[in-house]
This record gives C-alpha cells, structure tokens and sequence, in this order.
C-alpha cells in the first residue's frame, strides 16, 4: 500500500509541474525577452549618446564588420603543365 500511495504522488507531482510549466514558461520567455530587448535598447541609446562609432549607421540599418582582403601571395608554388591526350 505504501509504495502505491508514493507512485501516485510522484505522478501527481509530475502532471501538476507539466500544468505549471505550460502557464508559467511563456511567461517567463516572454519577461526574459522583453528584458534582453530593455538592455539593448540602453546599451545603444547608451552608446548614441557617447558617440560611439559601433553604432554610428543610420538607424534600423544592418552593418557587420569590415572584411580583410588577404594580400594575394607572391610565392611561387610549381610550374604550370599542359598536358596533351596520346591516342
């Protein structure tokens, strides 16, 4: 009788943490997003402020950072051979 009545507790807890988690886990996203965004929006209005470079595009515009070209090498690797097909 004593190992039924703990199954069934430990079911129940288990379903009553599943009805929990589907309320209150969309909750949380949603506050753990609005938050991030909130920490954002100061770090660029911070930044604006400062005159900081990193953000200096027009607003809304996409920028990544510049590409380095790689110098073209001068090393010589082999010579170049044509082949021809003997029938």
């Amino acid at each position: 009788m004593g190992f039924l009545k703990t199954l069934l507790i430990i079911i129940g807890v288990y379903f009553l943490l599943r009805l929990i988690g589907r309320i209150l886990a969309p909750r949380l996203f949603r506050y753990a997003v609005k938050k991030t965004g909130d920490r954002f929006q100061k770090a660029y209005e911070q930044a604006r402020e400062n005159g900081e470079t990193r953000f200096s595009g027009r607003d809304g515009e996409i920028r990544g950072p510049a590409k380095k070209k790689k110098p073209a090498s001068s090393e010589k690797i082999g010579e170049y051979i044509d082949f021809e097909e003997i029938e």
